[in-house]
């Protein structure tokens, strides 16, 4: 990995879970669901075939699962990653969020609920 000051630094899962822990704090989030984000990102990362790979980029493939497994700890971590400075900002990645939900099939319920 390259990270912003341009120093080579070997991938870590464990790096990936300690930044995405923060995000998750107070959040129904096991360790074990943070186990499985980082080797969704580590697959992810080496399917990209880069033998070096920037900081941002790692952060960029952290965002799906993370929005995925918990929708709060990733607008957190989405403000800080990339820099919210505005409500807009927020309110932007608020409504991106539903209309994802919106556009999402329902599941439909048996007849003995």
């Amino acid at each position: 990995m390259v990270k912003r000051n341009g120093v080579l630094e070997p991938f870590s899962r464990d790096k990936i879970i300690s930044g995405v822990r923060k995000a998750c704090q107070g959040r129904p989030v096991t360790d074990g669901d943070l186990a499985v984000l980082a080797q969704k990102v580590e697959e992810a990362v080496r399917a990209s075939g880069a033998s070096q790979i920037e900081a941002n980029d790692i952060g960029l493939a952290i965002l799906p699962p993370l929005r995925d497994l918990d929708e709060v700890a990733y607008l957190r971590f989405a403000s800080v990653y990339q820099a919210f400075d505005s409500l807009e900002d927020f309110e932007a990645s608020i409504g991106q969020l539903r209309e994802e939900h919106a556009s999402r099939p329902r599941p439909t319920r048996s007849v003995d609920e």
